[in-house]
């Protein structure tokens, strides 16, 4: 039995690691893809983590992982189907097997959210995206259009701009939500259109995306874009569906803890993108990576 199972191999789950090692507990980081990371694999640059500017996604990556690697920290390829609580005893059951820990630390971060218009799901990598630095260079030349008004959004729309034709950014109001710094490096952009006030309302096309229709709400007027393709970028669902009944969760699924990550559950802690909180940075998984194991430590102290 391990002192501590981390399910989640992102920024969070390997900051948990990483201070689980350093404190001398058993553990194990579970993770259905063998490459970690979670969704900083899909950032083409990271600007905003202390002392490493510029550094792209895979490569701060790539840095984590070798961090937890050196440490010793064992990992496992599986996908998890359900856990329990048994008390002073956790079980995750998985594909290939079963595996017990006194404590969890649940950092499964988030996935994208759709839009749920007609075409989305059809044409879904047949021209419909939800990672621009993973799908982008299909692109090369040709007309795209992003969704979306946060620094994710504006993140792809400067990253596409160096290799698409043109770029549209649809947006359903008429300000970004995106930080200063990265609207001032979109604004720069001369291949780059903002479309304010409009939401997506089709994505059309036979085979791939050929044009999507658009709704102008001021204005109370359709109209139809032609594009290659289409990004979208309208947030993200806290992969917590698997922890219903086991946590507390509100009403959009993400897990009701504290800076402390304790959950509602004994034993079981809520690290990064599932934990309920108003910022989702790398920094901020990290630290809420070192601040479960510390919780961890304390509970495990007690029993």
């Amino acid at each position: 039995m391990y002192d501590v199972l981390i399910l989640g191999a992102g920024p969070a789950g390997l900051g948990a690691a990483i201070y689980a090692a350093r404190a001398g507990l058993s553990l194990a980081v579970i993770d259905q893809s063998p490459i970690s990371g979670g969704q900083v694999l899909n950032t083409y640059e990271v600007d905003n983590y202390l002392g490493l500017m510029g550094e792209t996604g895979g490569g701060l990556s790539d840095k984590f992982r070798e961090h937890a690697d050196k440490l010793g920290t064992e990992f496992i390829t599986d996908e998890v189907q359900s856990v329990e609580d048994k008390g002073d005893k956790k079980i995750v059951h998985c594909y290939e097997g079963d595996y017990e820990a006194k404590t969890l630390i649940l950092a499964t971060g988030a996935t994208h959210s759709m839009l749920g218009v007609p075409g989305e799901e059809k044409l879904s990598g047949m021209g419909v995206s939800y990672c621009a630095t993973c799908d982008g260079a299909f692109f090369r030349n040709r007309t795209v259009a992003v969704v979306g008004g946060g620094d994710v959004a504006v993140e792809d729309a400067i990253f596409l701009s160096k290799l698409c034709k043109k770029v549209y950014l649809i947006h359903r109001r008429d300000t970004l939500r995106a930080v200063k710094s990265l609207q001032e490096q979109l604004f720069a952009k001369e291949n780059v259109e903002l479309v304010w006030d409009s939401e997506v309302t089709e994505i059309c096309g036979t085979n791939a995306v050929e044009k999507i229709t658009l709704y102008h709400k001021k204005k109370q007027q359709a109209s139809e874009l032609e594009v290659n393709g289409i990004f979208i970028a309208v947030g993200i669902v806290p992969n917590t569906e698997l922890f219903r009944g086991l946590v507390e969760l509100d009403e959009r699924g993400y897990i009701k803890a504290g800076e402390d990550c304790i959950s509602s559950c004994g034993g079981i802690y809520a690290a990064g993108d599932i934990r309920l909180k108003p910022m989702r940075q790398i920094i901020t998984a990290v630290a809420d990576g070192a601040n479960a194991v510390n919780a961890v430590q304390s509970y495990l102290h007690k029993i």
